[in-house]
């Protein structure tokens, strides 16, 4: 797990005003002259094209149109959590459950922009497992990536759902390799993420059974946080980067071809898999820009917060309710 903390850089001739927030480095470009802001923006997991709109943004200039220099960093997002909260880093992209999680142990995070539109989390199994239904979990081995995250809560929501308590599965950290796991029949069932793993295992000619979080539990998933001095101190460089984000994501869902090769430059391998392989990858793309499509880009909706909460409460991993106003935004989308 990565630790690294962002040391902030005092450079004399490059430096402008930094309002006093930590994490943030601002600079100006040698060539143009054009002041930029260097952010690095952990994302919770490996390289993907799950994270499509953020190397469009890249790509297509959309970040250095907001004066802001963006570099990825796939840290586990409760390490970015706690970055964010103690000021170190402005941004990140995590579960929302971490945001309520976070700032019920005094955490001042914020969540601004939301990224899926319904919790993304599945449980999948081979259908001779016959878990065809939340109830059939029960006594079954699981294999989850890890004792956190919205793996972790998307199983407990789901099993609270069905009036299941964990003690009543196995749960075995197995990280991200549920593909391989399931496969070769190590655990009976595994937790991954709705756009990726199912679509693995079908290409590779299972027959599976998934059972989505979402069909069950209504969930704020995914989405960019900040923390509140940022919002205080710089509230239109938090603007910046959620225009810049979104107007990402609304290119990658009109041309998801262009995007595509977009990816190549940022997923490892991603331009060396053979013709089988790449449609494996075009299909997550497709399922994942089906998870952006809403209405509104980016806005949360109040009541799956209150769900989210309520679920916390009652799986016991929250004592007392947060304010939830403070906890997240749709202020900045505008």
């Amino acid at each position: 797990m990565k630790k690294t903390m962002l040391i902030i850089l005092l450079v004399t001739s490059l430096l402008i005003a930094c309002n006093g927030e930590a994490g943030i480095k601002f600079e100006k470009d040698e060539r143009t002259k054009v002041p930029y802001t260097k952010i690095r923006m952990p994302m919770g997991y490996i390289p993907s094209v799950q994270f499509a709109p953020f190397y469009v943004a890249v790509e297509k200039g959309y970040f250095k149109e907001e004066g802001l220099e963006v570099s990825f960093d796939y840290s586990y997002e409760t390490d970015a959590v706690t970055l964010v909260g103690h000021q170190n880093i402005p941004f990140a992209v995590v579960s929302a459950e971490q945001v309520i999680l976070a700032r019920a142990q005094g955490l001042p995070v914020v969540y601004v922009m939301n990224y899926y539109k319904d919790y993304p989390i599945s449980i999948v199994s081979k259908k001779k497992s016959g878990i065809t239904d939340v109830q059939s979990l029960k006594g079954k081995k699981i294999g989850i990536p890890i004792l956190a995250g919205a793996s972790y809560i998307g199983l407990r929501a789901l099993l609270s759902s069905a009036g299941i308590s964990e003690s009543e599965v196995t749960l075995e950290v197995i990280g991200y390799n549920q593909v391989e796991s399931l496969k070769l029949d190590r655990q009976d069932a595994v937790v991954c993420y709705t756009n990726n793993e199912p679509i693995q295992l079908r290409a590779l000619g299972e027959e599976i059974d998934e059972i989505k979080v979402a069909d069950h539990v209504t969930l704020v998933s995914n989405g960019i946080i900040t923390n509140e001095e940022v919002i205080r101190n710089n509230p239109e460089l938090v603007r910046r980067m959620v225009r810049a984000t979104l107007r990402g994501m609304r290119t990658a869902i009109e041309d998801p071809k262009e995007t595509y090769e977009i990816c190549k430059k940022y997923v490892e391998n991603l331009n060396k898999l053979n013709p089988e392989q790449e449609k494996v990858q075009k299909e997550i793309l497709k399922t994942t820009m089906d998870l952006w499509k809403v209405k509104n880009l980016g806005e949360s909706d109040p009541e799956a917060w209150k769900n989210m909460q309520k679920v916390l409460l009652d799986m016991g991993m929250l004592t007392k309710k947060i304010n939830l106003d403070k906890a997240y935004s749709n202020d900045y989308l505008k």
